[in-house]
């Protein structure tokens, strides 16, 4: 390959497209990270943008890591600038003397070290935002990392004991007391209020075939909201079988709790019987505090092999034992998308709300209308 004389066209601000560049090359697999990709951007701005030479060998100078490396940078330059031929290796000549850059230069490196953390940021929205199905498995990497920055607030509701407060109810006995304290005078009337208590979240994870490009991203969410209100908060996974995995999902490494709940779930990728798994559900925990007056929420496509008239009646069960039913959807809210599959069809009646859930956009929605319930 010849290196090529041909300017690049003028354009908008190529830094952007620099730093795209490096994150092209570490979805390819090379160990490209903000330090490198900085280092090439400096290299960039030192030898010029104009030249598709100078682009190609400051890459290859800061991007690659060893021989093995040199590949796969090709092909994917080759890809990403258009198709410019890659430019051949420059012959070796006698050493040349370099001019120190200045100390004035610190301002343009403090300037591009800007322009990359702006465009590292904007690229963490847009993969916010991105289907969670279509990532790749590089992408779906750095997403894993984006669950620790979710918020979570526990909902709460009012508990049997009260406690004094400015303001809400006349407390009655200590109003008295303190009249009393006061040889009968009138003094100033006192209050309470109810004490707040956590409510109960219970997550149901449809972990079927269907599901499955979802699948491990709730169970990071399940993960994230159990590892705040561990006291609070219940996993199952609906299948075939329904299958409790709290107690996996309550180690503290995401990754390691991911992995103990797969090995718990023994029907991953399978068939799905909403509605026998919901039977069996409100059947085991209806009388308890896991379903009654918590928040539910189910996380499935709707997908139903049995029967979805047992779906609607477990349902309605559930809706009228539970505070709050919500159901997240990966499909909801897509372009064309319309809630008429057989299991969700007949569910919707009995939900206080069904919500997007194929982005970590959509999980941080779900986790405000959960704080909300």
């Amino acid at each position: 390959m010849t290196a090529s004389n041909e300017q690049a066209p003028a354009g908008p601000d190529p830094i952007p497209v620099f730093v795209g560049f490096a994150h092209a090359l570490r979805a390819a697999g090379l160990r490209v990270g903000p330090d490198r990709t900085q280092a090439f951007i400096d290299a960039v701005v030192r030898l010029g943008v104009d030249a598709p030479d100078h682009v190609y060998w400051a890459g290859r100078a800061t991007l690659c890591s060893t021989p093995d490396d040199i590949d796969i940078f090709d092909r994917t330059f080759d890809h990403w600038f258009s198709d410019r031929p890659i430019p051949s290796p420059v012959p070796v000549q006698a050493p040349r003397s370099v001019a120190q850059a200045s100390l004035d230069e610190a301002d343009d490196a403090s300037s591009g070290a800007q322009i990359l953390i702006a465009a590292q940021a904007s690229d963490e929205e847009t993969l916010r935002h991105r289907d969670i199905a279509k990532l790749s498995a590089a992408e779906r990497v750095r997403l894993s990392r984006l669950f620790a920055g979710l918020h979570v607030a526990t909902p709460t509701r009012p508990g049997v004991r009260r406690r004094p407060h400015r303001s809400g109810d006349v407390d009655a006995a200590r109003t008295v007391r303190e009249q009393l304290r006061h040889a009968g005078e009138p003094g100033p009337i006192r209050f309470r209020r109810p004490l707040t208590r956590a409510r109960q979240v219970t997550f149901l994870i449809d972990v079927s075939g269907s599901m499955e490009p979802y699948a491990d991203s709730l169970l990071r969410l399940a993960h994230r909201v159990l590892a705040g209100a561990p006291h609070s908060t219940e996993v199952f996974t609906l299948g075939t079988k329904l299958t409790r995995v709290t107690v996996p999902l309550g180690l503290r490494n995401p990754e390691q709790a991911l992995v103990a709940a797969g090995e718990a779930v023994p029907d991953w990728s399978g068939g799905t019987r909403l509605g026998d798994m919901l039977q069996e559900f409100v059947a085991r925990y209806g009388q308890r505090r896991i379903v009654r007056n918590a928040v539910i929420v189910i996380a499935s496509d709707g997908w139903e092999r049995g029967d979805p008239r047992l779906l609607g009646e477990q349902m309605q069960r559930l809706g009228l034992l539970a505070h709050t039913v919500l159901w997240s959807n990966p499909h909801s809210g897509k372009t064309g998308y319309s809630p008429i599959q057989g299991g969700i069809a007949v569910a919707l009646p009995h939900l206080d709300k069904l919500v997007a859930g194929h982005s970590l956009a959509d999980f941080a929605k779900l986790l405000g209308l959960i704080a909300d319930a």
